[in-house]
């Protein structure tokens, strides 16, 4: 992909070497820039007006990709506190909805994580009524596992949260999609 500064010199038909020469830059510095390095202070202001622009202009532009629906999957998790299994039908829902690559990405690792949390949850329901009668306990034990990964989903929700708008990643993926 070619830079801004070589797709300017370019269009002038000016070889790195008439650059340098007209900038009073070094071709090395032309060359640096050309393979990717972002012109700053005077190197900038010496570009622009070898190519009667704005320094503006000459600076690339950032993508920035819009995550507001992988932030509105994350936080439809936290139905799963309140529904069984909500934390994965709606975001699985707004995911397959989605039509932006990386926001689908990010709900599907956001669902894969929701899909474990709430297997887990489904196993240690259906294995502390036997644990319980097993060890004559008289406390109902399903309420340790319903909290902790009740918890952990809360935790788990609030971690991406954070992480999407710092630094529009999730905390932590998963090695393994189920998706």
């Amino acid at each position: 992909m070619k830079s801004i500064v070589q797709e300017l010199r370019e269009e002038k038909n000016l070889t790195q070497t008439e650059l340098a020469e007209k900038s009073g830059l070094s071709l090395r510095t032309i060359q640096r820039i050309e393979a990717g390095n972002i012109p700053k202070g005077f190197t900038l202001k010496a570009l622009a007006s070898v190519f009667e622009t704005e320094t503006e202009n000459l600076i690339p532009k950032k993508e920035i990709t819009k995550l507001d629906r992988a932030k509105l999957i994350n936080f439809s998790s936290l139905l799963g506190l309140i529904i069984p299994f909500g934390g994965v039908i709606f975001p699985l829902i707004l995911t397959y909805k989605t039509k932006d690559a990386k926001n689908k990405e990010l709900g599907k690792s956001i669902v894969s994580v929701q899909i474990l949390i709430s297997s887990i949850l489904a196993v240690s329901l259906i294995a502390s009524p036997f644990i319980q009668k097993g060890l004559s306990i008289r406390f109902p034990l399903f309420l340790i596992p319903l909290f902790l990964i009740l918890g952990l989903k809360l935790v788990v929700v609030i971690a991406n949260g954070i992480s999407l708008n710092k630094i529009n990643d999730l905390h932590k993926n998963l090695k393994i999609n189920y998706l």
